[in-house]
């Protein structure tokens, strides 16, 4: 049974959420409300599972809500029901569960409870994993160790050397690496001699952190090099290749995977870590992103799925900021929407990437639909 939260400033939206949400096996309302606040308050001591939330009520945004929600309750289930749609980026950003536009058929409130049960089925699957290992590797936006009950600290380095060689382990996946090319990435102007001295140097501070800190990793001999043998320590990297690679493989597009790829990615492979080794792997990962996110905006295309259209293209430009093609369809769904403001703001960064930053000038096409906008904006002053 899902057990759901009412939050609308209008009895009569609420009313009509109820009677509709009662249609639907395993669904209880346990609460309803016209004040977000008391709403929120209400939260910290009842068994809900997931929460339906307007947006334009007084007192408090429904966005604002949502952040306060996150905060204590970072996996919540969060489903806006709203007449606007020019808050759809922002709700998406919140990395709410669903957006539904009222008035809403019967059909779309069951395909929001749908993602609802997937969402607390993920949330399940990534409590099992914590339980059966606190410890994650992180290579998505930097490289670090989490440690399990330490306010978010991460695992310490005495040398600069000793986190790369650790990564450059990880970073084979399980195989080993010989010797002469762990050399070769980490030390490759010094003698023989001094390089293997580093070498040993840096795996004895390792072996050293990771028995201190109880980290159930190993690093072994083998085959004429080492190897990091990981016992059951999760390495986002490697989840977030094999769900692009399901992605991208599929002939249908799984809705219920959206949410949680953008969840487990924090940045480029290896960011700002300067590993000569990595910049491969990375340019690989990062282009299939960039395809995964392609194939969603044509699947939200055909679904007429304008906030998620919205979010996929924007998320590309982060990835490739110079992609006119996505830039300026992003520019046309926000002027379609009606977010004057936002198509500028999109306009100005197409502009700062490919003028300033590639030092070549934009397409054709870009040039007047930026003029469009300009002549519209001039005329309405």
């Amino acid at each position: 049974m899902i057990r759901v939260m009412l939050v609308d400033d209008e009895e009569d939206a609420l009313d009509l959420l109820a009677i509709l949400l009662g249609q639907i096996e395993d669904v209880k309302v346990v609460g309803r409300y016209v004040n977000p606040i008391q709403a929120i308050e209400a939260l910290v001591d009842s068994p809900v599972d997931a929460v339906f939330l307007d947006n334009q009520m007084p007192g408090m945004k429904g966005t604002d809500a949502a952040r306060k929600i996150r905060q204590s309750m970072p996996r919540m289930p969060i489903i806006f029901t709203t007449a606007y749609a020019e808050y759809a980026v922002e709700a998406f950003e919140i990395q709410s569960t669903d957006y539904l536009m009222k008035p809403f058929t019967m059909d779309r409130l069951q395909n929001a409870v749908a993602r609802i049960k997937q969402s607390l089925s993920e949330s399940s699957l990534h409590a099992r994993r914590n339980a059966s290992s606190p410890y994650a590797i992180q290579c998505l936006g930097g490289f670090q160790i989490q440690l399990p009950d330490s306010g978010g600290k991460a695992l310490s380095w005495k040398t600069r050397k000793e986190k790369e060689l650790l990564a450059f382990l990880i970073h084979h996946e399980g195989r080993p690496a010989n010797t002469a090319s762990i050399l070769e990435a980490l030390w490759p102007e010094n003698d023989l001699n001094k390089a293997k001295t580093y070498l040993y140097t840096c795996l004895s501070y390792i072996r050293k952190g990771l028995a201190e800190n109880h980290i159930p990793i190993r690093i072994d001999k083998a085959h004429q090099g080492f190897v990091a043998e990981l016992d059951g320590v999760t390495v986002d990297a490697t989840e977030f290749e094999q769900l692009l690679s399901g992605i991208l493989l599929a002939k249908e597009i799984d809705d219920s995977l959206y949410n949680p790829i953008h969840q487990i990615y924090k940045g480029e492979y290896m960011e700002a870590c300067d590993f000569r080794w990595a910049a491969a792997r990375q340019m690989e990962m990062k282009a299939a992103y960039i395809r995964a996110l392609r194939k969603w905006y044509a699947h939200f295309q055909g679904q007429g799925n304008t906030a998620l259209m919205v979010d996929s293209l924007q998320r590309l430009l982060t990835l490739a900021p110079d992609s006119e093609m996505a830039g300026r369809e992003l520019i046309r769904l926000h002027l379609k929407m009606g977010n004057r403001n936002e198509a500028l703001r999109v306009s100005l960064q197409l502009e700062q990437a490919v003028r300033f930053q590639l030092g070549v000038e934009l397409e054709e096409e870009t040039l007047r639909l930026i003029q469009q906008i300009r002549d519209k904006d001039t005329g309405e002053a």
